[in-house]
């Protein structure tokens, strides 16, 4: 029986994974998307409602179809702990600033000797039947991305890159643009240079690059210049934009 390579060696490889995000607290929602082809889904936990237990339903609904990553709300152990515990692929770390932040990231997400991270039993382990199994696997399976969105992540992108352990950095352009006095202008040539100075150092280093975008068009540039981990659409928008052009061709009738 071949066994099927894990999300995270795709993503060292280079493949391109192409995902959509999730924001509503539902597990229809979630079982839609996973069965519309996505290569994999991100569920936002740091904007919009989700709580753990929607988390849960999502990621229970989806089951072992589409691999699932988790934005946690902050860089915290507790978060991170518990979405992985909850049977997540991996984790999505918002504002990750140094080097130092990236390494505590990886710790938290990592089973002794190669992190910190607590022992439980949950989902993620078969609530105990797979315990062995899972705890022997998961350091090598968990995917750990941080956000490079800020000023301070973009200074420090050279350390931050080099931190063991790190699988991605996703771009976060509306935030650093906000961090550099230009809230939502991601074509003003400081973030432009900001946004080519995280390409570049990353490409350099083979550190794989994620981005996220309402839409294809806006992804495709990005995609364009080997970015491999992106994120098209968003629950919320897919939905109004389909019943805004059904309600479209309709009222043209």
């Amino acid at each position: 029986m071949t066994t099927m390579p894990s999300f995270r060696s795709r993503l060292a490889e280079g493949q391109p994974l192409l995902g959509t995000m999730i924001t509503l607290p539902s597990a229809a929602v979630a079982e839609i998307l996973s069965d519309a082809g996505f290569d994999w889904l991100f569920i936002d936990g740091e904007h919009g409602p989700l709580q753990t237990q929607d988390i849960l339903a999502m990621l229970q609904a989806v089951g072992d179809r589409t691999p699932c990553l988790v934005r946690v709300p902050a860089a915290g152990e507790v978060a991170i702990k518990t979405v992985l515990d909850l049977g997540a692929e991996g984790i999505i770390v918002p504002q990750v600033n140094t080097a130092e932040q990236a390494a505590n990231v990886v710790q938290w997400a990592r089973y002794a000797p190669q992190g910190s991270r607590g022992v439980g039993l949950a989902r993620a382990h078969g609530y105990g039947r797979r315990f062995k199994e899972y705890v022997e696997t998961a350091n090598e399976r968990t995917v750990v991305v941080v956000q490079a969105e800020h000023i301070q992540a973009v200074e420090n992108i050279e350390a931050i890159v080099k931190v063991p352990g790190v699988d991605a950095v996703l771009l976060g352009p509306y935030d650093l643009s906000a961090s550099l006095g230009k809230m939502g202008q991601i074509d003003d040539p400081t973030v432009i240079a900001a946004i080519d100075r995280v390409t570049e150092v990353c490409q350099r280093a083979k550190m794989p690059l994620g981005y996220f975008g309402v839409t294809a068009a806006a992804v495709q540039p990005f995609i364009d210049r080997g970015y491999t981990l992106i994120t098209a659409g968003v629950d919320t928008v897919l939905l109004a934009h389909a019943a805004g052009q059904m309600l479209k061709q309709l009222r043209k009738s």
